[in-house]
């Protein structure tokens, strides 16, 4: 099942992109996650992620796996994962503001097709979003 209705946690997230970069080796074995193990599919995802700016995770020492991301996040690490960097930028949607740390992937995810929002003047940010909407996104970047 690929469960399309589900909402994607923050470990399958980072390994569709990392599996979208070709799975590349992470460059540190450092880790600094307590909730992340080398046991764990998504392992060297997320120390990946890490190192290339496309996450932090949510505390110092933890990467919370299996917390929930909103479209909001999603559309950020995607943002991040193509480089474009984080600039306040006027929106397109009545529920992103200038100044929300998500407005710029919002505009660029916009400006390049990656989506439309959830209708013409909102986005819904805080939304959780699911896993065809994610991997939609992906294939809409990588696919341009």
């Amino acid at each position: 099942l690929f469960s399309p209705e589900e909402t994607v946690p923050r470990a399958q997230v980072v390994t569709f992109l990392w599996r979208a970069a070709g799975k590349p080796a992470p460059e540190s074995a450092e880790n600094r996650f307590t909730d992340v193990s080398p046991e764990e599919y998504y392992y060297d995802a997320v120390l990946w992620a890490v190192e290339n700016g496309i996450t932090v995770g949510t505390e110092d020492t933890l990467f919370s796996p299996d917390e929930l991301c909103t479209r909001a996040q999603i559309v950020t690490f995607l943002a991040r994962f193509a480089g474009v960097s984080d600039t306040t930028t006027d929106s397109v949607f009545e529920d992103v503001a200038a100044d929300d740390y998500f407005a710029a992937a919002v505009k660029w995810a916009v400006d390049n097709g990656i989506t439309f929002g959830t209708d013409e003047t909102h986005f819904s940010p805080d939304e959780n979003c699911t896993r065809a909407q994610a991997v939609t996104f992906l294939f809409r970047w990588m696919t341009k």
